[in-house]
């Protein structure tokens, strides 16, 4: 690999990035090199903020709870230690039953079954397996 970048707008793209999408993903897609490019910078800039926000938010929250391991936290109940999680945020109420409404889903997603598997339910890392290979 090499440390070689392209320019594209404000965004430096590493080479092998942009060979990969300009020779192996845009073609034949009616998506045009100027018209990726400038949507995906689009997205960067409206999403780095909050990138670093949630960074930040985690770093505050690993801080907590580092601080709670080095004074005594470790020796103290399950019930203090979910009550301390609880108090920095880092678990919250269970929110209200919601329904999701996606759109323009492929039927490969959508309609049609998929390859199934069957797994013994006492093994979790099987089920997790065959539940992610879908």
């Amino acid at each position: 690999m090499t440390n070689s970048y392209v320019q594209k707008g404000k965004l430096e793209v590493a080479q092998e990035l942009y060979d990969f999408i300009e020779n192996d993903a845009l073609p034949n897609t009616g998506v045009t090199s100027e018209g990726f490019w400038s949507g995906l910078e689009g997205i960067v800039a409206d999403l780095t903020p909050k990138n670093k926000a949630l960074l930040a938010k985690r770093d505050d929250l690993q801080a907590q709870i580092d601080s709670y391991y080095a004074n005594g936290g470790a020796a103290k109940s399950f019930a203090e230690y979910k009550a301390f999680l609880q108090e920095i945020g880092y678990l919250v109420p269970v929110g209200e039953d919601f329904v999701v409404s996606p759109q323009n889903i492929d039927a490969e997603i959508a309609t049609m079954a998929g390859p199934q598997l069957v797994v013994p339910v006492k093994n979790a890392r099987f089920a997790v397996n065959a539940a992610n290979s879908r």
